[in-house]
């Protein structure tokens, strides 16, 4: 029947408003005369999206609440069932179909019975990197549940909606997702479990899938990425044709310490590429390590402890080793069945074997080391020795930061600096050990927008009592100073890290892409076995002196006597010039002047002159009683002000082009008497230079002005250079709107 009561009418438009389409409101259409048929979905949908993000995040619980409350399954509004969330540069080879695991299979579960390494089973994506480091999780408890929460299911409070956990670049993050997954003929494409009515694997992969962007940006890495994200820990990669059997204990003690480990053989060439070799290892893909242990054996002439490690491919079926200690090979009958029963061992065709640990770096190329930090330890690490940690995000801007790799004498100063202090060692050693790791952000996510992975490195310069001193480091001290240690080489992986014995003391470390001019963001890890502290090895920002008056020539005491009597002219009866009157006055001399000078080819004027942002932000900075107007003496200190900064500009702008560029920015700014750290820099170059990393005349003013501002509103409320300011909310607030 129709809608005739006004109510009725109210409570169907704030259904339809907010996309409940629930099995109540299906009920109240039908009641008023609608049918499903009559409904615009996909404004529904639109509408829906809105209600989902809750103002845009995702919360799990209070999503899954509204669902359970309305009667319907999530769906994910960022990740949405389309062709995009799969693939970013091609159309799905096949036609996909998104179903629910209920679709799926009889009796869904997360978990059939628990979790374990063999619920895991490659599909047709090439990650099995990420399935390698998958595996590895599951063999540790608390770990897995940081990263699988145990607060969801399909039976209690089943709603389509996951969630799911992992470390991102310094901090952990939520991933809040739907339960559709992609499938041909009704069977999963991607990630699966053995079981086919478990589905844990394959919401975790969706996940990670949308983490990134797409499930085509896990197609290809390095387990270590993974194992990171999993975890919060550093990765060490070794290069097994360099190891000596001594390297088993280290192997070993990475083990009992919780670190996740991973292995892969080099393909000699692309063809070779998941290629199988003779004895059933698989070329340029991703093993897990899941167990190091020293086996007894007995021989009719001799026993003792053999080293073994036991690997598993994420394929999860029969191709295994076939070599030596591979499923059912002679070896075996020499070691004793309480030691077989007490290392686990099977003979299932489940993708695990063992093997020697010299077969082991006689048959694999690389192994990674993921060691557990601060972040990452738990109730199951209790009494274990944990390494100390310290995190520097920074990052690298054309222009200010992005000065390149020691090749490039020039700018390299000009890249961010850290100093790192050491303790001496607790148990009195000479010397400890120290890991560094730079690990470039975002780059995978951004692969859709054709960014690729950037070649970075560092290097560590041991300071003296003098050096340690200067900050930050000039150009003459690294021509004059040979570097300490270095990463081996600059390579475009997303982290670089290597592992060092130091001696207590002071060291900088300087982070670097290869070449210059290259932006993006990094976050710099040390890990040590004593006690550190790293700082950014720059500047306290400040500005150092006042604007001194500088010497006027005849063209500029002509041009400033203009201005003068344009002033009067402009003033009016009150003597007084608000932002439109200073606009043409700076207009007007300024421009001359940079045409006289022979500055640029675009001038002012044909810019438009100087914008109302900036000549507001002069006027509030000498408006000290807030009438919005400036009179003659404040005008004339503010005239200083620019003729100071238009003869820094000219100074430092060499090549006459109108504009400071290749790092003239932090030079022109410190002889105008400001002092600013790397991050500053880099906010002013986002906030008003061009994507070139250039800084036009006008906005190097806009620059000035707003630090001149920012910091005499600090020093007001800090006479006694605390380096702490305390405003009310609203005071904050004024000042920022009228500054």
């Amino acid at each position: 029947m129709p809608v005739e009561n006004a109510a009725e009418k109210r409570h169907l438009a704030d259904l339809y408003s907010l996309g409940v389409w629930s099995n109540r409101a299906l009920s109240a259409f039908q009641n008023w005369g609608f049918q499903e048929k009559d409904v615009d979905k996909a404004a529904v949908k639109r509408s829906r999206s809105k209600f989902w993000r809750k103002g845009g995040s995702q919360d799990f619980a209070s999503l899954r609440q509204q669902c359970l409350q309305e009667g319907v399954l999530y769906e994910d509004p960022d990740f949405p069932c389309t062709n995009e969330s799969l693939f970013f540069s091609r159309a799905p080879p096949m036609p996909l179909k998104w179903l629910r695991p209920s679709q799926i299979a009889k009796d869904p579960r997360l978990f059939v019975e628990s979790y374990s390494r063999f619920d895991i089973k490659q599909g047709e994506l090439a990650d099995c990197w990420l399935l390698a480091a998958l595996a590895n999780l599951t063999l540790h408890n608390s770990l897995f549940c940081q990263v699988v929460p145990e607060d969801q299911s399909f039976k209690k409070d089943y709603a389509g909606i996951f969630h799911f956990r992992f470390w991102q670049f310094g901090k952990w993050v939520e991933v809040v997702i739907d339960d559709r997954l992609p499938t041909f003929n009704g069977e999963l494409v991607f990630l699966r479990s053995t079981q086919q009515n478990e589905f844990w694997s394959a919401l975790l992969e969706k996940a990670y899938a949308k983490l990134h962007g797409s499930y085509e940006a896990l197609k290809g890495g390095s387990t270590c990425e993974a194992m990171e994200d999993f975890t919060g820990g550093v990765t060490e990669l070794h290069d097994l044709d360099k190891v000596d059997m001594q390297f088993f204990k280290t192997l070993k003690d990475s083990f009992e310490r919780q670190s996740l480990m991973g292995a892969s053989i080099e393909p000699d060439s692309p063809d070779q590429f998941e290629c199988r070799t003779p004895d059933g290892l698989i070329m340029g893909h991703a093993y897990s390590v899941t167990k190091v242990q020293y086996v007894d054996i007995k021989t009719p002439r001799v026993s003792g402890k053999i080293p073994l490690i036991r690997l598993r491919n994420p394929w999860g079926n029969e191709v295994e080793w076939k070599g030596a200690w591979s499923d059912e090979s002679q070896e075996w009958q020499f070691i004793p069945q309480e030691e077989k029963n007490r290392i686990g061992l099977t003979f299932d065709k489940d993708g695990e074997f063992w093997m020697s640990f010299r077969d082991f770096v006689r048959k694999f190329s690389r192994l990674e080391i993921c060691l557990l930090g601060p972040g990452s330890w738990n109730s199951d690490n209790q009494g274990k020795k944990c390494w100390e940690a310290s995190v520097f995000e920074g990052e690298w801007v054309r222009g200010t930061t992005a000065g390149g790799c020691r090749n490039y004498p020039k700018t390299f100063s000009y890249n961010p600096q850290y100093r790192v202090t050491l303790e001496p060692s607790f148990n009195g050693a000479a010397d400890c050990e120290v890991i560094v790791a730079l690990m470039q952000k975002n780059r995978r996510a951004q692969r859709k927008m054709g960014a690729q992975s950037l070649n970075i490195g560092f290097v560590l310069y041991q300071l003296n009592e003098t050096t340690s001193k200067i900050k930050p480091l000039p150009s003459h001290f690294f021509l004059e100073n040979v570097s300490t240690y270095r990463c081996k080489a600059f390579i475009n992986l997303r982290e670089v890290t290597e592992r060092f014995r130091l001696t207590p003391g002071t060291y900088c470390v300087v982070p670097s892409t290869y070449e210059p001019q290259e932006e993006g963001e990094f976050l710099l890890r040390i890990f040590s076995e004593t006690k550190i502290l790293l700082e950014e090895n720059d500047k306290k920002i400040e500005l150092v002196h006042a604007i001194k008056k500088v010497n006027v020539s005849p063209v500029e005491a002509e041009l400033d006597k203009r201005v003068q009597e344009f002033f009067k002219a402009v003033a009016g009866d009150d003597l007084e010039v608000d932002w439109m009157e200073l606009k043409n006055v700076l207009d007007f001399s300024i421009n001359k002047d940079l045409q006289r000078c022979s500055i640029g080819p675009a001038n002012l004027i044909q810019r438009g002159g100087f914008s109302k942002e900036i000549c507001r932000s002069m006027v509030a900075m000498m408006d000290t009683d807030r009438s919005g107007k400036l009179g003659y003496e404040e005008f004339k200190t503010l005239w200083l002000d620019v003729c100071n900064w238009r003869r820094v500009f000219k100074e430092f702008d060499k090549g006459r082009s109108g504009m400071l560029s290749d790092f003239e920015l932090r030079d022109a700014l410190a002889s105008a008497g400001y002092q600013l750290n790397c991050r500053i820099l880099n906010v002013l170059m986002h906030r008003y230079g061009t994507k070139e990393g250039q800084i036009t005349f006008d906005d190097f003013i806009a620059c000035a002005v707003r630090l001149k501002c920012m910091i005499d509103m600090f020093k007001e409320r800090d006479p006694r250079s605390t380096n702490k300011a305390i405003f009310t909310f609203d005071e904050w607030m004024e000042k920022i709107i009228f500054s």
